[in-house]
């Protein structure tokens, strides 16, 4: 595996040991939260190592949270100057909501990416 393509396959919901299968089922609802697969459909990689094992990609997905609503606050402040506190909260928590799942998915792929057996 090349370390270059380490992002690109993250991104691409890749598979961290071969790069070709998928880690998440397709998305089947809009408030159903993604169904990860037991192992890769191409070369039986295990993705799911030990109860407890995505914790630390709470940690991830926090980051990605707070940069997301640091962005959309200076969005509103700098675009929007006259725009009142409340809406800045609001349009903030829009955003938060908005990319909650796919932070969800994004976390838990980096994380194995990160960390992988």
């Amino acid at each position: 595996m090349k370390k270059s393509n380490l992002l690109v396959r993250a991104l691409k919901d890749s598979c961290p040991n071969c790069g070709e299968g998928k880690v998440f089922l397709p998305s089947t609802g809009l408030f159903k939260l993604p169904e990860m697969l037991e192992k890769c459909e191409k070369c039986s990689y295990r993705f799911d190592r030990e109860p407890g094992y995505f914790i630390g990609a709470l940690y991830i997905s926090y980051g990605l949270a707070v940069l997301q609503g640091i962005l959309a606050f200076f969005t509103c402040y700098f675009f929007f100057p006259s725009m009142s506190t409340f809406w800045q909260v609001v349009c903030v928590v829009a955003v938060l909501i908005v990319f909650a799942k796919k932070n969800y998915k994004l976390a838990r792929i980096l994380y194995i990416h990160l960390f992988p057996w």
